[in-house]
């Protein structure tokens, strides 16, 4: 009979390499995500400072920048991208967080990432941008801060939308008044 540990079949539990997440990892995974979404800007900076990824992502390909911007919480945000988190990384839809802030109408969370480096535009792989989003929920604060930061009025999703046309789609009246005053012939 071979002995075990001859065997290259047999993996060592001890190994990392061949370690498999555990309920107390999974579990403290878990918690990490949760204190993103809450916005606990302290602990986050404290998980960071002792070694904690700044782009740690759950099964979705959301980041810890990606739950906090989505949920609203710019000092999160800030603590996140000073400890170099990438204020650009897509989820697993390709969506980004700047476009998530969008979406929600969170313009001090917005004011954050584009002051750490995001993307203005923040397209998605259908070329929907964060202006497009910004414009199709008829929020005029957020459009007219992309526009001032350089978003392009006159980008096209891939069905040949544009901001206007979007926020037209969706009768969103007041940014697509502020867009057409901008660019009428956009």
């Amino acid at each position: 009979m071979q002995d075990p540990q001859d065997r290259d079949d047999m993996q060592n539990p001890h190994d990392p390499a061949n370690s498999t997440p555990d309920d107390d990892m999974i579990a403290f995974a878990r918690e990490v995500f949760d204190v993103a979404r809450r916005g606990d800007a302290a602990m986050l900076d404290a998980l960071l400072a002792k070694g904690l990824p700044p782009n740690l992502r759950n099964d979705k390909g959301d980041s810890l920048v990606m739950l906090a911007s989505y949920h609203g919480h710019a000092d999160a945000v800030r603590v996140l991208l000073e400890h170099k988190a990438d204020a650009n990384l897509r989820n697993d839809n390709g969506q980004t967080p700047i476009a998530g802030a969008a979406f929600k109408g969170f313009t001090d969370v917005i004011e954050t990432l584009l002051s750490h480096g995001a993307d203005v535009e923040g397209a998605s792989p259908d070329g929907r941008t964060t202006l497009m989003i910004a414009a199709m929920f008829n929020r005029v604060e957020i459009v007219d801060l992309l526009i001032a930061r350089g978003a392009n009025p006159d980008a096209r999703d891939a069905n040949g939308f544009s901001a206007r046309d979007a926020a037209e789609k969706m009768g969103a009246p007041d940014t697509a008044a502020r867009l057409a005053a901008a660019n009428p012939r956009g």
